[in-house]
C-alpha cells in the first residue's frame, strides 16, 4: 500500500483539495509502474518557506513553484514502504501560474505534485529529450485526472 503524507500550512489549508493531490501522486506512481509500496510527503507552503529551502539546497535566493527532495535511503525495510522523499509546493506560485495559464489552482497544484513525484522517481528536464519525456508523462497523468491544464514550463 502506498502512503501519501500531506501537510498544508495554515494560510492555505482551506484552499487545497488534499484528495486531488493524493490522486496526482498515486496516478503518477501507477503510470510509472513503481514497484512495491511507497511513501512520500507533499507539503503546501508559502513563498518565504520555499525560498529558504531553495536558497539552502540549490543556492537560488528566490521562491520557486516546486522542489523535490529524494530520500537517500538505499535499502527499504521489508515490513515498511520505501520512502521516496518530499515534494514541497508553493501555493502562491501555483496560484499565480494557474491564473496566468487560465486554469484552476487545484489543477496547477496537481501538475506540480506530479512534477515533484516524477523528480523523486528520477525524471529530469535538463535536456531536450528528458524534458519531452517528462512533459509527456505529466500530460498522460493530467489527462487521467481530467485536469484542464496547459503545461508551459514547470
Amino acid at each position: 500500500m502506498t502512503k501519501i503524507n500531506l501537510r498544508t500550512d495554515d494560510p492555505y489549508r482551506k484552499l487545497v483539495q488534499q484528495q486531488r493531490l493524493r490522486e496526482a501522486a498515486l496516478k503518477t506512481l501507477a503510470h510509472e509502474a513503481f514497484p512495491g509500496r511507497a511513501e512520500l510527503t507533499i507539503v503546501i507552503t508559502g513563498d518565504d518557506q520555499i525560498c529558504a529551502l531553495n536558497r539552502q539546497y540549490r543556492g537560488v535566493d528566490q521562491p520557486t513553484d516546486v522542489l523535490a527532495f529524494g530520500d537517500d535511503q538505499v535499502e527499504a525495510a521489508a515490513d515498511k514502504p520505501f520512502y521516496l522523499g518530499d515534494v514541497i509546493i508553493s501555493y502562491p506560485r501555483a496560484h499565480a501560474q494557474a491564473q496566468a495559464a487560465g486554469h484552476s489552482t487545484a489543477d496547477e497544484l496537481a501538475l506540480l505534485a506530479i512534477h515533484g513525484v516524477l523528480h523523486l522517481l528520477g525524471h529530469d528536464h535538463a535536456g531536450r529529450n528528458e524534458k519531452r519525456k517528462m512533459w509527456a508523462v505529466q500530460d498522460d497523468v493530467l489527462r487521467e485526472m481530467n485536469a484542464r491544464v496547459t503545461i508551459t514550463d514547470t
